[in-house]
């Protein structure tokens, strides 16, 4: 019986794999090509590789084919296919020398440098266009594809690509709590040492930065609006969003030599400090940053950053951002509920029907002890 069963689930398994393979290849449908994804899909292929820890477009879009176009399973197929990738050397990136696609300053009016709005969405209404859409017809190309970059209708010299910051001026006036450290610790990299609250600030932030886009937003919420005894003020400092060079250390020479650029999402978050024990004389800020174009993971992280530095450990706030924030890890947990769980399930019947059992016998007892005559005093 205990091997027919297996039999017949292994030949279940397999169906349910054929299945999947034949809606990938024997669809009436066209499938969608890679030009197409690439110039009409760009949020969804910059989450999953943000979420799967990988710039390749390429890869997120074959990852994205295969899962049918749910961004956890794409992202699920990136990590997996990351793993067996092996570690060639290590990449810097300086963040000042971002080349601004769009930038917006919520704090000022007049900020340094210009206000890029770039492709956003953020101006238009939310109407729903339901006829055709026009477009040039798509036209396959070889090699690497990047996706469509936002274009700027406006043509700002160079200096401009790269304004000062904001936080320079709240600097200049003293009004920042400056939490620079001179010395340069190692990044923690989070795919390799399972990282515990508490955690350095570069263990939190690499966390965030592959978080569900979800996930991170809902955490983010509920710190400010939840019953743990904080209300923070919120003020965006700066959200950046443009092509950063990546740059390596040449093998003979030793010096930097730029590998390429990817685009990346910067927010800085200005917090109103008010706590006992605080410097209510300035601000300070907190910080995100991720992969492709996603001002709502950014947003939510920089604002997380700042809660847990404040926090410090009072609450479950830091270990939520850690272990909770995961989409891969979360759904991981959510799917396995649908295998088989038939010994543990048939345990969990046999204690509830033993919990009867001996509920009843005590109740009998009872009623027997109730039901015997007194014996007679002598």
């Amino acid at each position: 019986m205990g091997y027919a069963a297996a039999r017949g689930g292994l030949m279940a398994i397999r169906a349910a794999e054929d299945l999947i393979r034949r809606r990938r290849t024997d669809s009436d449908t066209p499938a969608i090509s890679q030009d197409q994804y690439a110039a009409h899909l760009q949020p969804l292929i910059d989450r999953v590789m943000a979420e799967g820890g990988v710039w390749d477009v390429d890869l997120a879009i074959a990852a994205l084919r295969q899962g049918a176009g749910d961004p956890i399973e794409a992202a699920h197929l990136i990590r997996a296919h990351r793993s067996t990738l092996g570690v060639i050397g290590r990449c810097d990136a300086d963040a000042d020398e971002l080349e601004i696609l769009r930038r917006v300053v919520p704090a000022y009016r007049n900020p340094p440098g210009p206000q890029l709005l770039g492709l956003t969405s953020d101006y238009t209404g939310r109407i729903l266009e339901t006829g055709p859409v026009a477009g040039p017809p798509s036209t396959p190309s070889d090699g690497p594809r990047e996706l469509t970059e936002p274009q700027v209708l406006s043509s700002p010299g160079d200096a401009d690509r790269r304004p000062r910051r904001l936080l320079e001026v709240l600097r200049d006036l003293d009004l920042v709590v400056d939490r620079r450290r001179v010395d340069d610790p190692e990044p923690v990299d989070i795919t390799r040492v399972a990282v515990r609250p508490p955690a350095p600030r570069s263990a939190r932030l690499a966390v965030m930065a592959r978080a569900e886009t979800g996930a991170l937003v809902n955490l983010w919420y509920r710190n400010i609006l939840g019953p743990d005894g904080y209300l923070h003020e919120i003020t965006l400092g700066e959200v950046r969003h443009g092509r950063l060079p990546v740059r390596v250390a040449h093998p003979r020479t030793g010096g930097d030599v730029v590998l390429g650029h990817v685009r990346v999402t910067e927010v800085e978050a200005i917090e109103d400090l008010d706590g006992i024990d605080e410097d209510r004389g300035r601000f300070d800020v907190g910080y995100g940053m991720c992969l492709g174009h996603n001002e709502k993971k950014a947003i939510a992280m920089a604002n997380l950053d700042i809660a847990c530095h404040r926090d410090a450990g009072r609450t479950t706030l830091e270990q939520s951002v850690l272990l909770t924030s995961d989409g891969l890890e979360a759904t991981g947990f959510l799917e396995h509920l649908k295998l088989p769980h038939y010994v543990t399930f048939r345990s969990m019947v046999e204690r509830k029907v033993a919990v009867r059992d001996a509920r009843s016998a005590d109740e009998r007892a009872v009623v027997e002890a109730s039901a015997t005559p007194p014996e007679p005093c002598r």
